[in-house]
Formats: C-alpha cells, structure tokens, sequence
C-alpha cells in the first residue's frame, strides 16, 4: 500500500512545476512530451510488476472541496486530531483545480489492465471503506491463492523431520 507514491512526480510536480527543476533532470522541461515520458514510465514499471506476479490496484478516494474543508475544521477543533492538521495542506487548497486536473490526467493516462484505477466517492467515509473492501475482495477472489502443494520427495523429508523431533520425546 502506497499512499503519497510514485504518483507525486505526476501530480505535485505538475501543479508546482518548479519542483522540476530541483530534481536536476538533464533536459526536463515541463512539456506534453515530458508528462506523456513519465505516464508512460509508471505504466512500463506497473506492468512489469503485474506480470511478476503482484497484483497492482490504485484507488483515488475523492474528497469534494467542501468535505475536505470540513475535515480540516474537524482537525482544528479536536485536539485529538489536531497533528492530523498542516498548514501545507490549507495552503494547497489554493491550487485545487489544478490538483484536479492533475489527477484527472494521472488517472487516464495510468490506468491499464495490468493496474486499473478505481475513482471512488470519499465524502462518507462508509462508502468509501465499503466499495474499497469489496474491490480489494473482489481482486483477491481473482487472484485464487492457495497454500503450495507439498511435493512427495518434500513429503519424505517432512516424514523424516517429524521422526527425528518426536524421537528427541518430551
């Protein structure tokens, strides 16, 4: 589980493309061919993970501007929240279309078979938990795992360790 991943080059950076230039890139210039190389980068990266064998899904838990706004004056007002709160956070809202259109592009560009994107609605924190477990079910449903079988040579050799520690008694 990732939370503030890979996918902070594609959003943060693109919303502040300063940032770029501290990251000393050789030639990196904030260009439709720029974004287009590093979409492409995290799809060959997430592919070669599935085809490894582990499974990649991605959730954006969309919060509406207003419910945010509302967290965070849940997070001032209870001060068992209150290390929750940062005043980074309050200061992004400024950039909120940004943000959107930033995850917008990040989603369509980066969501494959291989590792699909799941938009899911996180004004209620209910829902949200629930769609998110029945798709974490549904995916592990697929997946079918199941213990290995045990070989019989390996059988042997558990046949035997079982002898030798039964034997030491006790």
């Amino acid at each position: 589980i990732f939370d503030r991943s890979y996918y902070e080059d594609v959003i943060v950076v693109r919303v502040h493309p300063e940032l770029l230039a501290k990251q000393r890139i050789p030639g990196a210039r904030p260009t439709r061919a720029f974004w287009k190389q590093r979409y492409e980068q995290i799809n060959d990266w997430e592919r070669r993970l599935d085809l490894s064998g582990t499974k990649v899904v991605k959730f954006f838990l969309h919060v509406s501007k207003d419910e945010q706004r509302k967290r965070f004056l849940d997070r001032l007002e209870d001060p068992s929240k209150n290390w929750k709160f940062s005043a980074a956070d309050l200061a992004e809202r400024a950039y909120w279309d940004d943000y959107q259109k930033a995850f917008e592009d990040a989603i369509t560009a980066t969501s494959t078979d291989a590792a699909p994107w799941y938009v899911v609605p996180a004004d209620r924190k209910y829902v949200m938990r629930l769609v998110v477990a029945q798709i974490v079910l549904h995916t592990m449903r697929d997946l079918d795992p199941h213990y290995p079988s045990v070989l019989p040579d390996q059988r042997a050799v558990l046949d035997q360790a079982r002898a030798e520690l039964e034997a030491e008694g006790g």
